[in-house]
């Protein structure tokens, strides 16, 4: 026997949800919104994201048509995080676009597709948090940088390469000749403290 759907239920409080009793359900009305609204937590990657409580610009058109709601627009999120290659402070503005169908209960679409495939009108209402934040994860850069030339940091000193001086480099010892060092150095150390092999006339 096939086990009931379960959907998480929709607030009307939450700003990312939508009430579709002002849209309706004959096939080709659609309502445009424009709203400002706080980001979610853990919105981003690892080295760059949306601040939580950040506001999230959403520029949406909800349409409806035979199989659900078909939302369309963009949302604009401002970045902050560390540059891929040298770890300073980067700051940008994201802008992306969102396509999403939410499909009506017992529709052909809500018969013929798994849970996780497609979003579910939930009563009267949508929440399109999951699409928005799918939309903005996928579109952060996986390597953010301070600046399309930026060089990184010295693999020796870690300091930033853009600030440092042309030219810049460390003395490296050849690996080969370490060991002839090390043992150069000790015998001087034993010549100047250890006994003389001069006599006493």
């Amino acid at each position: 026997m096939q086990q009931p759907r379960q959907l998480r239920r929709s607030s009307p409080r939450t700003p990312f949800v939508f009430d579709l009793r002002e849209l309706g359900r004959r096939a080709g009305t659609l309502k445009e919104y424009r709203r400002s609204v706080p980001a979610p937590a853990e919105l981003g990657l690892d080295i760059i994201g949306v601040p939580e409580g950040a506001p999230l610009d959403l520029e949406l058109r909800l349409e409806s048509v035979t199989e659900g709601v078909l939302v369309t627009g963009t949302v604009t999120a401002p970045l902050t995080g560390q540059c891929g290659r040298c770890l300073e402070p980067v700051s940008d503005e994201l802008v992306v676009d969102v396509c999403e169908l939410f499909a009506y209960e017992d529709s052909t679409t809500d018969e013929t597709t798994e849970q996780d495939e497609v979003h579910r009108v939930d009563g009267e209402l949508i929440d399109v948090e999951p699409v928005v934040r799918d939309a903005v994860v996928l579109a952060l850069p996986w390597t953010p940088l301070c600046g399309p030339d930026c060089a990184g940091l010295c693999p020796e000193c870690g300091q930033r390469l853009d600030d440092l001086p042309a030219g810049h480099a460390h003395e490296v010892l050849d690996p080969r000749w370490a060991a002839l060092a090390a043992f150069t150095s000790e015998k001087s150390d034993a010549g100047e403290d250890g006994p003389s092999d001069a006599h006493d006339e």
